[in-house]
């Protein structure tokens, strides 16, 4: 067994896509319309899906918001560098509502982005310690 992917559903899938490809480097792996659903799915990733877990993307046809609730976390990507990586992603539009720094009662270094849609995505250094 292995994760296959996480899905968002999202209001803008163009807007998302773009966020997801231009501000955090992911690849468009495949998308699909689905006239009789009323929806597209989208789905990316940092590799290919056959040894990578993917994102879709589920944009339901004339639905333009959704209410996150409070249950949901975040979307937690590894990176080199989380100083780096948070000041890319301001310099390319994304929006950081958490400074690279050290985690609440840890020495963890993370920051925090939003996505269009206000999910939340942890960055979060190569050399973290796995509890």
């Amino acid at each position: 067994m292995r994760l296959l992917h996480t899905m968002l559903r999202v209001g803008n899938l163009e807007k998302s896509i773009a966020f997801y490809t231009q501000v955090l480097g992911m690849t468009l792996l495949r998308q699909k319309e689905y006239p009789q659903g009323e929806f597209t799915l989208a789905f990316l990733g940092y590799g290919n899906e056959e040894g990578h877990t993917v994102l879709e993307l589920t944009y339901n046809w004339g639905v333009d918001t959704y209410t996150l609730g409070n249950a949901y976390g975040h979307i937690a990507i590894e990176v080199p560098d989380v100083y780096a990586t948070a000041q890319a992603v301001k310099e390319a539009g994304g929006k950081i509502i958490r400074e690279a720094g050290p985690m609440n009662a840890g020495t963890t270094i993370i920051a925090f982005c939003a996505d269009p849609d206000g999910y939340q995505i942890e960055f979060i250094g190569e050399n973290h310690v796995r509890v």
